[in-house]
């Protein structure tokens, strides 16, 4: 048995970043919205995190564990440019601290965002403060995602969901039902529209969106997307998403 003789040069898989996502084990959708939004060059590694339906605060809270097993086993030899922990209502439940540690416990130094802290620089780039939002999520949820943004100094003006407990079925959620409960709830007084989940498929309804509404119209996974290439610095272009990415252009 010889070995080909044969000079050549390995490809950089990757040559426009390497993001690593955390998604939920049950996590139906938040992979194919990812990488349909990230331009070419720009590759995504994935990892799972052990989580359990029905989706409530208690069991959200519960995936914190299991965090750095998870983004231990994203690229451990190779390492990754920037990490996602891809669920918005667990950044509530948890908290972002607690996350970001929980990652570094595996992947030191590496920058780490969030649906949360995603969203948060996303309408801040807009300067939008008074936000209407619509979730797939119950009440006791909603409420807890809605303190989060107070926080951080933000007018909840309405915040209101489909009332689902299961990711899964999230998913199923038809986009053109999604366009509908985002015209019927966005206030006319909002500055802008955030629709949250990486579980559900709003990203391909945000132009449409935005027409109707005359308003920034903002998702968990187009913000995810957004902010990671702010991390990497990636000025390649993203078209049919929305305003969000033409900021700066």
């Amino acid at each position: 048995m010889t070995t080909l003789d044969i000079d050549f040069e390995l490809d950089d898989i990757a040559p426009g970043g390497r993001v690593g996502l955390i998604a939920l084990a049950t996590d139906y959708n938040s992979e194919t919205d990812l990488r349909r939004m990230f331009p070419d060059g720009v590759d995504l590694f994935t990892n799972r995190v052990s989580n359990a339906n029905p989706l409530t605060l208690e069991n959200l809270r519960a995936m914190s564990g299991d965090i750095p097993r998870a983004a231990a086993g994203i690229l451990p030899a190779k390492g990754v440019d920037v990490m996602i922990y891809g669920c918005t209502s667990g950044t509530a439940a948890i908290g972002e601290a607690e996350i970001e540690a929980k990652v570094h416990e595996a992947q030191p130094g590496i920058p780490c965002t969030n649906p949360i802290a995603a969203v948060r620089a996303a309408l801040g780039a807009f300067g939008a403060k008074r936000i209407s939002v619509l979730t797939p999520y119950t009440d006791s949820v909603n409420n807890e995602l809605a303190e989060r943004f107070r926080e951080q100094g933000f007018d909840i003006i309405n915040i209101d969901g489909f009332g689902m407990e299961d990711d899964i079925e999230m998913t199923g959620i038809p986009p053109a039902v999604i366009a509908e409960g985002a015209l019927h709830i966005c206030h006319p007084d909002a500055d802008a529209l955030f629709i949250s989940c990486t579980a559900i498929r709003a990203a391909g309804v945000v132009e449409e969106l935005e027409g109707k509404l005359q308003k920034p119209v903002v998702t968990s996974n187009q913000a995810l997307v957004w902010h990671c290439l702010q991390f990497l610095r990636n000025p390649t272009p993203v078209t049919g998403y929305g305003s969000l990415f033409k900021l700066g252009q």
